[in-house]
């Protein structure tokens, strides 16, 4: 999960990634970040994440990321 935190940590400094919640829902992503992240996770971690996977409880924490990630049999 370190390596998501880092690439959230690129988008927005200065945010305590790893014990922040609701990062869609509190605000602390916006669309734009979120089409961001999704370029970034998707080169990082060479996984394809489709229209469908992109939602908010996909993004709304690092934890969350990391099940979606997972799912698309990315290794973290």
């Amino acid at each position: 999960m370190d390596s998501i935190i880092k690439i959230l940590q690129t988008l927005r400094p200065g945010i305590d990634w790893a014990a922040a919640t609701g990062l869609i829902d509190d605000g602390l992503l916006d669309s734009f970040d979120v089409i961001t992240l999704i370029g970034e996770l998707e080169a990082a971690f060479s996984v394809r994440i489709a229209l469908e996977h992109i939602e908010p409880e996909n993004f709304n924490s690092v934890a969350a990321i990391a099940s979606l990630l997972r799912g698309l049999g990315a290794e973290l």
